[in-house]
């Protein structure tokens, strides 16, 4: 019997997402105050630096943001656990369909908000990397680049110590989502210079994509 693979494991549903992942991280840098609101890691180290000068006001602008990743990583699990066993919807196209309604908003929230617009795309993008794991049966994240470039050049080592070339084929998936990750980054430096604040409804067509991709069944 056939093994049916989902369609939000392959690897063009996780170039799309990646994809968001760098337009999103572009999007707030250059238009929401300067940060980025997809990995959390540099926000952790921003707080640390702002509350031991004593800024406590300061170390607000990086907490949130941290507080609102978790809350979307509770929020996907839930979704996860409520809708996993329905057979009309997939549970990851009803965390699409969200994180596109919310980034929608965001595209209305005026740059004197800055703060809440990148506490709701931390929320958004912690929903994305919790429910996309795994592409072509690889682990993997779709809003930061450091895990997938450290097992893209693991596995290409492997492949050249012992001419695996599957190890070849694995590590060549993940610089391609790395590659996506930055066609995403170069396109939300265009649209943002150009879109401002609104460029940000250009990545729901991409989600818009995906949720169409994942109706599709592939044996």
């Amino acid at each position: 019997m056939k093994q049916t693979k989902q369609m939000s494991e392959t690897l063009l549903v996780g170039s799309l997402l990646a994809m968001v992942g760098g337009f999103l991280d572009v999007y707030t840098y250059l238009t929401r105050g300067g940060v980025f609101a997809n990995a959390q890691t540099g926000n952790i180290v921003l707080l640390g630096i702002t509350l031991s000068e004593g800024n406590i006001k300061k170390a607000l602008t990086y907490l949130i943001p941290i507080l609102a990743f978790i809350i979307g990583i509770i929020v996907a699990e839930a979704i996860k656990n409520k809708y996993k066993t329905k057979e009309s919807v997939h549970w990851r196209q009803i965390i699409v369909l969200i994180e596109g309604i919310t980034l929608f908003i965001v595209a209305f929230i005026p740059d004197t908000q800055n703060m809440v617009a990148n506490a709701i795309i931390a929320f958004v993008c912690s929903l994305q990397v919790e429910s996309f794991r795994k592409v072509e049966g690889s682990p993997y994240a779709t809003t930061m680049c450091t895990g997938n470039l450290r097992s893209g050049t693991e596995l290409f080592y492997y492949y050249r110590k012992n001419k695996d070339q599957k190890a070849l084929v694995k590590s060549l998936q993940y610089f391609c989502i790395i590659l996506f990750f930055i066609i995403g980054a170069c396109i939300g430096t265009i649209l943002a210079k150009l879109f401002l604040l609104k460029a940000v409804l250009f990545s729901i067509i991409l989600l818009g994509i995906v949720i169409l991709l994942m109706h599709k069944k592939e044996s």
